[in-house]
Formats: C-alpha cells, structure tokens, sequence
C-alpha cells in the first residue's frame, strides 16, 4: 500500500477558480481528458456490469467445467485464455467462470471501496483538522494540541499491517466492502487532517474570517460560512490523490487474502490466486493486473490535472523550475 503524501504543515491555501475556470483549464490537458474518459467508461462498465451479464448470459459465479482441461490441472481449453464469442476475455483457469464479467464486478468492488473509503476519510478529516485549528481558549487548545498528536500517530502507523490484523479479526459474516471501507476510512485520514488544519491556520488570520468573528459569528457558523469554501480546493485535490491509494489498498487487503471472500470478484482476489496459474495462462493474470494498472494511472493523472487547474500558480511554478533545471 504507498504511502499518501503529507503536505507541509505551512503551506499556503491554494487559489480556487471558478468551476467554469477550472474545467476550461482541465479541457486545455488532453492527459486529463483521457484520464477522465477511461474512469467514465470503467464508473459506466461497473454500475451496468449486472446488465451486462444478462444481457451476455453469463454468470460471473457460474462454473464451466467443460470449458477448462482437467487433465491440464484446469488450463482453460483454447488459445488465449479460452477465448471466444461467448467468453470475450476467456476463462478463469480451474472454475471456468466468465473472465469478462468477474473483471467488471471486481470493478464495482474496487471502485466502491476506494470511493466510500476517501468520502470518510474526508469526513473525519476535515472534522479533525477544523477542531483542532480552530480551539482559541484553553481547553480548544488542549483539544487541538491531542487531535494533532493522535493525527501524527495515525500517520506513523504502519497502516497495511493494522489493516491486515482488523480484517481478520472481524466476523466472517460481516460485510467485507463495508469491512474495508471502514478500516481504510478509519486509518487514513490523518494525511487530510494534517492538510486542513494547516490551510485553516493560514485562512484563519485573513481579514474576512477576522471580520467574520468581530460581527459576532461563532466558530461554527465561520467554519461553515467562511473556511469551508476555502477549504474545498486543496481538500478535493487531496481527495483525487486518496483515491487511488485506497484502490491499492484494496486490492493489496485481498491479494493477502483478508479482503473480499470469494465467491465476490475482486481484483487483488483475481491476483492472488493468479500466482499459480501465469506460466499456464498469462491473460488471468495480465488483465486483472492492468486493469488495476489502468485505473490508477488514470486516477493519479485526473488527480494531478485537477490540482493544477484549482491551483494555477502551481504548474507556473512547476514549469518554471523544470526551464531552469534544463537551462543548468
């Protein structure tokens, strides 16, 4: 699982444009456009992936004995992984399920955890990172000064290892998406809380939030009212980079074998019981492996086009330093 990156602690707030700026800047990068049209096509894929069984008759649990050799130890009969009109990515070796179909319902795994994963740790986050910036009297200090301590043990642990020990110590009957939504969502959001409460420090002493607070607002009211939208550019930066981190760490959580149970598809599961089977049928192992490939790509360069297009200077900055390293 890589590690998420922390940002400074005394890093300036990023300067949001308008949404109408922003998309006409994410429009001008060709790589952002693509990015976006394979995520389009994978989010539509996976949302209509039990349409799509139906309407290709294919169970993704379904076995097919006779599809594979039993002679062979299970190698799916035909070339190319049993390839063919009515199994369009082949077999999976040993069962004989639709290959096609478990790859677009390990899609909705992979992209439903990652998503409800990043939503909370946001959510925590951001709570956290408020709290502990906003606390002006004694006890708000104190309070800040814990939420930050306990936000520095959560980025100093060792998160696939306490991961792999909550997920295996659950129920077998709980359910493992919501398992692992929880356990990523609950162990990661230390990166964004540190991010928030440093931008909020530095929004804090600008004169509209000091103004806010000399009209009588609360601290409520001006975090609502006053740091929320400022906040909301570096935190849905911050948010596309966690995306595909928590799609990592699901497909690592199931590749070790603490994730989704089978007969659910997931791709890291794909993986894992792919190890035995790459010298005898490559594609079982290929495709899973760049799909997940893929998608991260696709979500890592969205990521940084988004980051560059809510925060201008940043890519000004970026090429001005590349021109000096190339000029040197």
């Amino acid at each position: 699982m890589p590690h998420r990156p922390v940002p400074a602690a005394g890093s300036a707030a990023p300067a949001a444009g308008t949404g109408r700026q922003v998309l006409r800047r994410l429009r001008g990068r060709p790589s952002a456009l693509a990015a976006a049209g394979v995520l389009a096509l994978l989010v539509l894929l996976a949302v209509a992936a039990p349409l799509i069984a139906q309407l290709t008759g294919q169970d993704p649990n379904a076995y097919h004995d006779e599809l594979v050799d039993s002679a062979r130890g299970g190698v799916p009969l035909g070339s190319f992984g049993g390839i063919s009109a009515d199994h369009w990515l082949g077999v999976e070796p040993g069962s004989g399920r639709d290959l096609f179909t478990r790859l677009l319902h390990g899609a909705r795994i992979s992209l439903l955890v990652a998503l409800g994963a990043t939503a909370l740790q946001v959510l925590l986050g951001v709570t956290a990172g408020l709290t502990a910036a906003l606390g002006h009297r004694v006890p708000g200090r104190l309070i800040g000064r814990f939420i930050g301590r306990v936000t520095d043990v959560m980025i100093a642990l060792p998160m696939l290892v306490l991961a792999v020990a909550l997920t295996a110590v659950v129920p077998p009957d709980f359910p493992r998406p919501l398992l692992l939504i929880l356990v990523l969502g609950l162990l990661g959001w230390g990166g964004t809380a540190r991010m928030v409460r440093a931008q909020t420090l530095a929004l804090r002493g600008l004169d509209f939030v000091e103004a806010a607070r000399l009209s009588g607002n609360g601290t409520l009211r001006i975090a609502r009212r006053e740091l929320l939208p400022s906040l909301a550019a570096p935190v849905i930066t911050y948010a596309a980079i966690m995306v595909p981190s928590n799609i990592v760490g699901e497909a690592s959580l199931s590749f070790l074998g603490v994730g989704v149970k089978p007969p659910t598809p997931s791709w890291g599961q794909m993986l894992s019981s792919a190890q035995t089977w790459f010298r005898a049928d490559p594609a079982y192992v290929l495709l899973p492996a760049g799909l997940l490939f893929v998608t991260v790509l696709a979500f890592t360069v969205l990521g940084d086009a988004v980051r560059t297009a809510l925060d201008p200077r940043e890519g000004s900055r970026l090429r001005v330093g590349t021109r000096k390293e190339r000029s040197a």
